[in-house]
């Protein structure tokens, strides 16, 4: 077992929230920096954990690493990004055009979807750009989960391919005939990307259907972007030492199980393997210990009692007095915000509710979590490309007819560019929310970061029905008063109890808070503490989580439940069922 080796310039380690992306590019960079390298770690996730992970405050310019001669980090900060983007698009025009046609601009570019190019722009700088990064031998990118990586990876092809394609002269980017460097920025990064001499793609997975199939789906599409120099790391990875555990031989056949069902197109790329750590993967000294596992000994050994706490049947108890309304669960990736969403969704419809599961995330699996029908239960997602053909059609048809050829061929242009799903998304995320008039809608979201960018989203398209008073739909024009309403709307933050995701679950609360959303419960999910295990790794993983669990249940929520690691998937609605009988 031990942390991949690869000796390409850029390294890319993708996969599903919560496999362990952070941890592994940080040891990995620590291990080469060992050796003699200069290395750069660059975080494109909004959500960033870089600062924790690597214990300094980290910003958008390369920052050392104390403990680590020659090692480097920064953020990729999408907000500095935006803001820098903008004022780069409008102090061209600042003295020539009048105040009120800055002003325009300046709220153009305010968007999500500028926000998004912004960070884009400056994630190609670092690839396309190669002195940039000219004092480093290695620059390792820790992405965000797979949808939000998938869509940052194709976007030098999809905005190359729309410059080249464009005749109107103007974008979301600004106007085009500005944009001849970004055009051959765009162009570089694309080459550089798919040159394996160049970058490698780490695949990072846990033993896990789930996750392997995530990688699986980020192989494919990266490989038809050509992206082809692609490694897989099985991060984590347990073995029971006896066969006196439940738990512990649970976990060790589901293991041994996903690998054995792993696709072919995985089980064909070079792997490597990590073992099981029972604590967390936060300071040099614990990323050290990822590399060398045999080397470290220093477990923590206290134990303090865990508070008593709900059962999860008394918060369904609880969101099922409103009637109908919209729950979401909101988390870090890979906290099983899928299986929560599914698990209240499946209880409400069994007690004769009508209900719509859905989600946002467009690496989620709702289908599949509640695996057979349940009367009373309809689920969905959105799909992107289908939501942005429907919007396409729907401006063709309202529009189209009154417009001369010139115009209509603008419009269509317009309509090609990527930030088209940015738009047709939240329209069809404002309708879902919108159904929760009448039934219960139970929203599972994307990770933490991608989250945050379609609330943002929400404040945004706010401000732009305030100020424009236009052809705006009825569900678009309430989606943030019904957000924030109590009443309404109810957010579940799901965690796992260790450090990262209960920081990043703390920082989404504040970021909720801010926005006007007060966050109804919390969810602490597969607490190896509550699952009774004695096997002595596991069980030093449980006495790990208590000053987590105490943490969230006596400052962070009013509201808690803490669901076990179960020994049987959590998947159908037998096995959903388990969660809401659980008892801890």
């Amino acid at each position: 077992m031990g942390l991949p080796t690869l000796d390409t310039r850029y390294l890319f380690f993708t996969g599903k929230g919560g496999v362990g992306k952070t941890s592994l590019s940080c040891a990995t960079g620590i291990a080469l920096a060992e050796s003699g390298k200069r290395v750069l770690v660059v975080s494109t996730d909004p959500a960033s954990n870089l600062d924790e992970v690597l214990g300094v405050a980290l910003s958008s310019t390369p920052t050392p690493i104390p403990e680590v001669a020659g090692l480097f980090a920064l953020n990729i900060d999408s907000e500095v990004s935006a803001r820098d983007y903008r004022e780069r698009m409008v102090s061209p025009y600042r003295g020539i055009l009048p105040p009120a046609a800055i002003q325009s601009m300046e709220e153009q570019f305010s968007g999500a979807c500028a926000v998004e190019i912004a960070a884009f722009d400056e994630f190609s700088a670092l690839i396309g750009h190669p002195e940039k990064t000219q004092d480093f031998d290695h620059v390792i990118f820790d992405t965000a989960p797979t949808g939000h990586t998938l869509r940052l990876l194709s976007l030098p092809s999809a905005w190359n391919g729309y410059i080249e394609s464009s005749t109107s002269g103007a974008s979301c980017l600004g106007p085009l005939a500005g944009l001849e460097k970004q055009r051959a920025l765009y162009a570089a990064t694309v080459a550089q990307l798919a040159d394996a001499r160049q970058t490698s793609v780490v695949l990072v997975s846990r033993a896990d259907l789930s996750a392997l199939h995530e990688a699986e789906r980020a192989s494919r599409e990266l490989g038809e972007l050509g992206i082809l120099n692609q490694v897989l790391v099985i991060n984590g990875l347990f073995q029971a030492a006896t066969s006196a555990d439940a738990i512990a031989n649970a976990m060790t056949r589901r293991m041994n199980a996903a690998l054995a069902a792993m696709q072919e197109r995985l089980a064909a790329l070079p792997r490597f393997e990590t073992p099981f750590m029972p604590k967390s993967m936060v300071g040099i000294a614990a990323l050290r210990a990822l590399s060398q596992p045999e080397a470290d000994t220093s477990l923590p050994s206290a134990i303090s009692a865990r508070p008593d706490l709900p059962s999860f049947n008394s918060l369904v108890n609880d969101l099922e007095k409103a009637g109908h309304g919209v729950i979401m669960t909101m988390g870090k990736g890979g906290v099983g915000k899928t299986t929560i969403a599914a698990a209240i969704a499946t209880e409400l419809a069994q007690r004769g509710h009508s209900v719509v599961l859905s989600t946002t995330d467009p690496a989620a699996h709702v289908a599949a979590a509640i695996e057979n029908p349940v009367k009373g239960l309809s689920v969905s997602r959105i799909d992107p490309e289908a939501e942005v053909e429907k919007y396409r059609q729907e401006v063709l048809e309202k529009t189209a007819n009154n417009l001369d050829a010139n115009v209509r061929e603008m419009l269509e242009e317009d309509l090609r560019s990527p930030c088209t799903e940015e738009i047709a998304v939240f329209r069809a995320f404002a309708k879902t929310v919108d159904a929760g008039k009448n039934a219960f809608v139970v929203l599972d979201t994307a990770p933490t970061g991608h989250t945050i960018l379609l609330l943002d989203a929400a404040e945004a398209y706010h401000r732009e029905v305030m100020r424009m008073q236009g052809d705006m739909p009825e569900a678009v024009r309430q989606l943030l008063p019904r957000l924030r309403d109590p009443d309404f709307t109810r957010v579940i933050i799901a965690t796992l109890a260790e450090a990262t995701p209960v920081h990043e679950a703390e920082r989404l609360q504040n970021d909720l808070v801010r926005a006007g959303i007060q966050p109804y419960a919390w969810v602490i999910n597969q607490s190896l503490l509550a699952s009774g295990t004695r096997d002595p790794l596991l069980a030093e993983r449980g006495r790990y989580e208590i000053p987590f669990v105490l943490k969230v249940a006596r400052e962070l929520s009013s509201r808690c439940v803490l669901i076990p690691w179960l020994a049987k998937p959590p998947i159908g609605s037998k096995g959903l069922a388990q969660i809401t009988d659980s008892v801890t």
